[in-house]
């Protein structure tokens, strides 16, 4: 059996209320049309067509060919079952499956699932339980309580033989909101597979926000630096002014709390470290504050598609005593991060160069995330 994939992704988004058509939207970092192309390509269809909105088509093929090298693109249509009868029109396999791009989530399992029911069906649609109580309503009261257990949740791929979807098509009426309701309008059985969790639509910002939760891109990055006391100046550490205090030698300002955080922030998004980026060749850091330096580090992060998602940061030293300033500190770094950091302090017990209060270490840990 040749089996076809047509992909609808013409849909506005209008309910999305995003600026781009709905399948342009990002997620942790890739469109929800190149996370759907993603499982796709899994899949392995004989034919792939990707129905797109008008005045995409150059940019949907664009990046339709990361994933494919045979398909077609075409312009869908107002309504989602003219969008459907576009791609339709470029079907040559025995069987289809239609897709949403708003369900770019959905696994490969699922289209073996849909897949192998053809073997046995001419309509099948992946369905997942229903786990709250429904209940039957009529002007704000309810009828009754309707139970559950005979009750799915319908989702794509939805397959069809496709002279069976090509009939159906052919004699609609009226619109229906999934192909499946349109053969089932005219008669023809429906099976039913397993569907997957994962196989939720993006439709309302909520879902975008459940989307970005669930597939967030989450990297880790340690950073360590440590610096000895110099006999002048005043210490700068967590970009403040501690001036019972000399500052820490370096090229710098020699905050450790600082470059440290610097180092990890670059370290989760494999941006080099502080030295690569701003090391004692480039003179006009010399003498530059660890403020400075964490915003340098951010415009990279951002500029490679990553924001801060979280900071902690492990400050060793005898003296100063970090715990009255604690939270000035956590508050000052969070307000120039632009995320959650945390301080804690802690001594070496009189072991090594850090003893008798020679000098200053601090240990990072950073979380960054690509934006969505």
């Amino acid at each position: 059996m040749t089996v076809a994939v047509v992909l609808v992704s013409a849909g506005k988004g209008a309910r999305l209320g995003a600026s781009v058509p709905k399948a342009v939207v990002s997620v942790a970092g890739k469109t929800l049309l190149e996370l759907s192309l993603m499982h796709i390509s899994e899949f392995k269809p004989d034919q792939l067509i990707v129905v797109a909105p008008e005045g995409l088509t150059a940019e949907f093929e664009r990046l339709t060919a990361k994933f494919f090298l045979d398909f077609k693109v075409v312009t869908g249509g107002s309504t989602r079952q003219k969008s459907v009868a576009a791609g339709m029109n470029e079907v040559t396999s025995d069987f289809v499956l239609v897709h949403d791009a708003a369900r770019a989530f959905t696994p490969k399992e699922v289209f073996d699932r849909v897949k192998g029911a053809l073997e046995w069906a001419d309509c099948v649609v992946p369905t997942i339980k229903l786990s709250d109580t429904v209940k039957q309503v009529n002007d704000h009261w309810v009828d009754k309580t309707v139970d559950r257990n005979q009750l799915r949740l319908v989702q794509t791929p939805q397959g069809f033989r496709v002279s069976t979807l090509r009939d159906g098509l052919a004699r609609a009426t009226s619109d229906f909101t999934d192909e499946a309701g349109l053969l089932e309008s005219i008669g023809v059985p429906t099976a039913t597979v397993d569907g997957h969790e994962h196989g939720f639509k993006v439709t309302t910002p909520s879902d975008l926000e459940r989307a970005r939760a669930i597939f967030a891109d989450v990297r880790s990055g340690i950073g360590v630096d440590a610096h000895q006391f110099s006999d002048a100046g005043t210490l700068m550490l967590g970009c403040l002014e501690w001036p019972a205090y000399p500052l820490l030698s370096g090229h710098s300002d020699g905050d450790a709390v600082a470059h440290a955080i610097v180092d990890a922030l670059l370290a989760a998004a494999s941006l080099g470290d502080i030295g690569s980026n701003f090391g004692t060749d480039r003179p006009e850091y010399q003498g530059a504050s660890g403020e400075l330096f964490l915003r340098e580090a951010l415009g990279l992060l951002s500029d490679a598609g990553f924001e801060p998602a979280n900071v902690s940061v492990q400050v060793v030293a005898d003296e100063p005593k970090i715990g009255p300033r604690r939270l000035e500190i956590e508050q000052h770094l969070s307000q120039i991060i632009g995320a959650p950091v945390s301080v804690l302090a802690t001594t070496t017990d009189g072991l090594g160069f850090l003893a008798d209060s020679r000098g200053i270490a601090a240990v990072a840990t950073s979380l960054v995330r690509m934006r969505g």
